[in-house]
């Protein structure tokens, strides 16, 4: 970054000399043109007029870093050229100086005033200066120096608003992407945390069984073990996915699409491993769904099944309506007597599921009813209600 602003600062300066000399040139070229054209008194050019037309323009090289001093050297010179008697032409180097004056304003009110009343001051000296050089009032000159100089400034400030705009513009795309990739890694977290407690909660409960089935019932014993390895083995491989879409380059974000409600039977035939006896009901007619209400769907769900197989339960019922502005899930578990207090408090995967449904523009509620702990979740299909 600092390799990019030193070269950046080292081209602004090379612009500006190349600006200053090529207006000192212009204006010894037009002076020498005039002088040899000029059939009145007018003084011809000579070392003292180069000298001033070198101070009439040469200092624009500071024009970034002191716009109205460079305004007020450039248009003195460039008046004692008149005042000399030298033959008036187009003051260049002022013109140019004007232009960086808009360019680069004072930033504060009383700046600002004092170069208003300074460009016109030395505006109304500069006409003054002219007449006394010329010995007549000039008429055209007020008129055309109060266009070039007026659109000169004018020009100055229309390329400083758009320069404002273009990086307001780009603060706010940076500021967006800023965001973007905060929200995705607040969605990443979350479904670390889904995926990783499910897994945990799986293989305690399989690892119960098979250390109690162990002698009694060596078939199921390994039956709990496979499914230990299973849901280890598929957990590992989320997790591996979810960690490099961490990472800086997240071209690979793409390769592996998250999971959705086509992993449902896989996730249910886990729950039903692990002695937990779950009923699905899918209701109405199925549609495509956008994949942050697909994946959504499917987290709310899991985390659903997890804390019902968390708490003791042995039955669940999962039903996934296809309503006709929204997705709804519902999963109801059988709460034991001596759980139904820990049901009652809420935890950090309802609060995670009610964020996933809000984020959509959703609803999730979450309550023990008598025996049985229900989830209900809306999703609208467009993400957003």
């Amino acid at each position: 970054m600092a390799s990019r602003d030193g070269s950046g600062r080292r081209r602004g300066v090379a612009i500006d000399v190349a600006v200053a000399v090529v207006v000192f040139a212009l204006t010894v070229a037009l002076l020498a043109a005039i002088s040899h054209d000029a059939t009145d008194d007018h003084r011809g050019l000579d070392a003292l007029g180069i000298a001033l037309a070198a101070v009439a323009s040469l200092p624009l090289v500071f024009s970034r870093r002191a716009p109205l001093a460079v305004f007020a050297v450039t248009t003195t010179a460039s008046a004692v050229l008149n005042l000399l008697g030298y033959p008036p032409g187009p003051p260049l180097g002022p013109t140019v100086a004007l232009f960086f004056v808009g360019l680069y304003p004072a930033g504060t009110r009383a700046g600002r005033g004092l170069t208003a009343a300074t460009v016109v001051g030395l505006f109304l000296v500069h006409i003054g200066v002219t007449w006394i050089g010329d010995g007549e009032f000039p008429v055209v000159a007020p008129l055309f120096g109060t266009v070039l100089w007026g659109g000169a400034w004018v020009i100055g400030d229309r390329v400083r608003m758009r320069r404002e705009r273009a990086r307001e513009r780009q603060q706010e795309s940076e500021r967006e992407l800023r965001l973007a990739v905060a929200e995705e890694r607040t969605r990443i977290a979350r479904d670390l945390h889904d995926s990783a407690g499910h897994a945990i909660n799986v293989i305690l409960v399989q690892a119960g069984a098979a250390r109690l089935l162990g002698e009694s019932q060596p078939e199921r014993a390994r039956a709990a073990i496979e499914t230990i390895e299973d849901v280890a083995r598929e957990t590992v491989g989320e997790i591996d996915r979810l960690v490099r879409g961490l990472r800086e380059d997240g071209a690979e974000r793409a390769v592996h699409p998250p999971v959705g409600l086509a992993a449902l039977n896989a996730l249910v035939e886990r729950h039903r491993a692990a002695g937990l006896d779950v009923t699905v009901d899918v209701r109405g007619e199925e549609r495509p769904l956008v994949p942050a209400v697909d994946q959504a769907a499917y987290r709310i769900l899991q985390e659903a099944l997890t804390n019902a197989g968390r708490h003791g339960g042995d039955r669940a019922l999962v039903e996934v309506v296809y309503g006709p502005r929204a997705l709804e899930l519902t999963v109801a578990n059988s709460v034991p007597v001596g759980a139904a207090a820990a049901e009652a408090v809420p935890g950090h995967g309802i609060v995670g599921m009610q964020e996933r449904a809000h984020l959509l523009g959703g609803s999730l509620a979450a309550g023990l009813r008598g025996a049985t702990f229900r989830v209900r979740a809306e999703l609208p299909y467009g993400g957003r209600a």
